[in-house]
């Protein structure tokens, strides 16, 4: 089976060998200044004469904010259907794409099928671990005459004002907040460890639910999908809306006053008891062997 990959922007011919290099056989390469923003008209008609072309099998975007405004026009404009949000891909005996996604809230996975051509789905985003680096692999890259619709508005990018601060998605160690937390200004406690550690502060459902924090800070289902290196959930419950945005992580630690909390379930590590206590004398520690590390002496006391 062969695996075509296709990649917009300006100046990214590194990029699209490097895409070879992850598992790519084949690259469509439509590079121009014109692509260097995100214009959903400019993109979905590069991508749409692609796919005519081609004729894939399967079409894959992933699920984030460019892909969830492209994948329902590239579906509409090529007479298919789309499945979004999946967080499993199978191939039945049939050689169907079989595309899972949690449903009612996560409380069941959805297994679905489409009849027609390409079948389609957006994919959460980091849900599925990217292929080792090979350098010996080899493969076609195809430059293609760039496509441009007359422009309807000029795109000025403008500086943002958290521009330097870290995605949460893209954390390699994430401090998550739960219901444990008996009021908004107790998340000082949680920015305090992500300072110490240099880590982002996200949120279960409840907490957003309730305005102590914006949706950009939601791990789950209806938010973000993370695979830090380091995740520690703090006094998070552990429903399965949640777990389906944290369960891929390296190394889950959990910290909660209920051990049987479905939290410690998926946890490498777990601490039962009072995270007002807890999380202060973790942050100290941290901050302590930060001292010493920075030193090169050991900090007694």
């Amino acid at each position: 089976v062969e695996l075509c990959a296709v990649l917009l922007g300006d100046n990214v011919e590194a990029a699209a060998q490097e895409l070879v290099y992850r598992g790519a056989d084949t690259v469509y390469l439509c590079d121009s200044e014109a692509l260097a923003t995100f214009d959903i008209m400019n993109y979905r008609k590069n991508i749409l004469a692609i796919a005519k072309q081609a004729q894939p099998e399967i079409l894959l975007l992933g699920a984030t904010p460019i892909g969830r405004s492209l994948g329902p026009r590239l579906a509409a404009a090529l007479g298919t259907g789309l499945t979004a949000d999946c967080t499993t891909l199978e191939i039945d005996e049939e050689h169907h794409l079989v595309q899972i996604r949690p449903a009612f809230s996560g409380n069941i996975l959805a297994h679905i099928k489409t009849d027609t051509r390409p079948q389609m789905a957006t994919v959460r985003y980091k849900i599925m671990q990217a292929l080792e680096r090979d350098c010996t692999r080899e493969g076609r890259i195809i430059r293609v005459d760039v496509l441009l619709e007359d422009p309807l508005a000029l795109l000025v990018k403008l500086p943002a004002e958290d521009e330097k601060r870290q995605s949460l998605s893209e954390a390699e160690i994430v401090i998550c907040g739960g219901r444990g937390l008996r009021k908004p200004e107790d998340m000082a406690l949680l920015h305090d460890l992500a300072d110490a550690i240099g880590g982002v502060v996200g949120c279960s459902k409840p907490l957003v639910d309730e305005g102590w924090l914006d949706k950009e800070h939601l791990v789950g289902f209806s938010g973000n999908t993370v695979r830090p290196r380091l995740y520690l959930a703090i006094g998070v419950s552990g429903s399965s809306q949640h777990l389906i945005g944290m369960r891929a992580a390296d190394t889950i630690v959990a910290i909660n006053s209920d051990p049987t909390a479905p939290i410690f379930e998926v946890a490498d590590f777990g601490m039962v008891g009072n995270l007002y206590d807890l999380v202060p004398r973790l942050t100290a520690a941290v901050r302590k062997s930060r001292e010493a590390d920075d030193t090169g002496v050991p900090v007694c006391g």
